[in-house]
């Protein structure tokens, strides 16, 4: 296929009815598909979208171009789960049918009001000349997921002194009302996020621009997502083009966190923002979506996957996935992330590391299993994750001596990305027990540093499916478990073909 303008902005039903499922059919043939992380039928999968609690289940949507593994004319598909870990496919939700959205369905997000949830996301359009114009468009959705769309925009265009780079709205409700954090982009190329208030979710009025400091905003602010953890605010997004000069970081563009000791929605300002961190320290995390739940906590789902980056899995017509779910919590204004637990229940039988010679081995895995390693002060090993054959291998370095976790995948075999190094590195106190939990599914790990101090994700490929892993070093007093996962339980979100309603 050769991917152009025309091409990436067919019109759905104007593709031969024998595309998706032939589409679907090279995905489930792919040795790279992974058994828990939700990925997509065919095509691209991107931004989470709508993460919310309704009608006694989770909901999920995330960006999908179902015809390859392209950013062409996106929709939202649905997923839905009673546990926050087995995910059931509900096919195709918003469709970019209206002269609002008719470029592509994008980000946004959902509040349950009564017996419906109420989404809000932006609305993509080219112009003749193919100028973007971006519209804040919004949708009900009732108890049996049929989803309708309002006729007009809730929010028409971006304000003066603004782009039409102007998107990926957060819907937050408060005692006052409706909030809605967007991203933008100013005329002189400086990242924003502005802040919208409605009292009935019909009339928004801009109430300014958010502090965010002017060190933290590059030329573009994407997928803002706030969240209060123990009465803290916290905010997540993305600042495409963020000066090294604020803080290093080695992906195409970052997935960034900031603390606030309060937060006046009405006057658009943080007081006291803490330092500007990196969410994510690993490869390829972006996008991020979190919400507070009905209890409290708050949870966290990213796109794995970064923009204007090829992947291995393009050849087969398919790409990226959804991290686990994470739980968000803040420790001395720091903030930890850690699978659900529900996460716990995918395991199955154990296995003791045991050590022969500084060495030990656990064979005939099935793609998708998790380590739990300490590593005692002063002491280094050095995890591989590889096939059977060991053709190829992720490596894991632990090092409690310097204080450091490395991720090498430099030979795993499939390369990709090279532009942007294939390493990463975690910085931790020198001469202190290191604990990881590193989780392989197949073609993606996730590994959770000190109970979740940090987190460095990225995706993998090796030439068959990773059933071996060792770890050898200087393995004095080092202790650790590998657990085996069952199958995954989901229905429809990897075997059966995305549903054009």
């Amino acid at each position: 296929m050769i991917w152009n303008r025309k091409t990436r902005y067919t019109p759905y039903e104007q593709w031969p009815a024998t595309k998706l499922p032939q589409l679907a059919a090279q995905a489930r043939q792919s040795k790279w598909r992974m058994q828990h992380h939700i990925q997509p039928t065919s095509g691209l999968l991107n931004d989470p979208n709508g993460f919310s609690y309704f009608d006694g289940q989770w909901h999920l949507f995330y960006q999908v171009f179902p015809f390859g593994p392209v950013h062409g004319l996106k929709s939202w598909q649905h997923v839905t789960s009673k546990n926050l870990v087995d995910w059931h496919d509900e096919g195709l939700a918003i469709r970019p049918d209206t002269p609002y959205d008719s470029h592509g369905a994008y980000t946004g997000t959902a509040l349950p009001i009564d017996d419906q949830l109420f989404i809000m996301y932006t609305g993509n359009v080219r112009t003749a000349d193919w100028q973007r114009e971006s519209y804040q468009l919004g949708a009900w959705m009732d108890t049996d997921n049929h989803i309708k769309k309002l006729s007009r925009p809730l929010i028409a265009h971006a304000p003066a002194g603004y782009t039409s780079s102007f998107r990926d709205p957060d819907l937050i409700r408060n005692d006052h009302g409706y909030y809605a954090l967007i991203g933008a982009q100013t005329t002189t190329e400086i990242g924003a996020i502005l802040v919208y208030f409605s009292k009935d979710l019909t009339t928004w009025t801009c109430q300014g621009e958010l502090n965010v400091p002017a060190n933290a905003r590059g030329y573009m602010i994407e997928c803002p997502n706030l969240v209060w953890i123990d009465q803290q605010p916290v905010l997540l997004f993305c600042p495409q083009g963020l000066s090294q000069a604020t803080i290093p970081y080695q992906n195409i563009y970052p997935n960034m966190y900031l603390v606030a000791d309060q937060l006046n929605l009405a006057q658009a300002q943080f007081t006291e923002p803490h330092a500007l961190t990196q969410l994510d320290d690993g490869f390829d995390v972006y996008a991020t979506q979190a919400i507070n739940a009905p209890d409290g906590r708050a949870l966290a789902v990213s796109w794995i996957g970064l923009p204007e980056i090829s992947y291995p899995t393009d050849r087969e017509n398919w790409a990226h996935c959804l991290s686990l779910v994470k739980e968000l919590t803040l420790k001395d204004g720091h903030l930890y992330q850690n699978p659900v637990a529900a996460v716990d229940d995918l395991r199955t039988t154990a296995h003791d590391l045991v050590f022969e010679q500084q060495r030990a081995t656990v064979a005939a895995l099935n793609g998708s299993f998790e380590l739990l390693l300490t590593v005692p002060a002063d002491k280094t090993v050095t995890v591989n994750i590889a096939d059977q054959q060991e053709s190829g291998q992720l490596q894991v370095t632990v090092d409690a001596n310097h204080g450091q976790v490395m991720i090498d995948r430099r030979h795993t075999g499939n390369s990709f990305a090279e532009d942007y190094g294939q390493t990463r590195q975690v910085e931790l106190t020198a001469h202190k027990t290191i604990k990881i939990r590193l989780i392989i599914d197949v073609s993606v790990f996730e590994c959770y540093i000190d109970n979740g101090y940090s987190v460095m994700t990225g995706r993998f490929f090796l030439n068959a499916t990773p059933s071996r892993l060792n770890v050898q070093g200087d393995t004095t007093a080092v202790t650790g478990k590998v657990w085996e996962w069952r199958q995954s339980e989901h229905t429809g979100v990897d075997n059966n073909e995305t549903k054009i309603k």
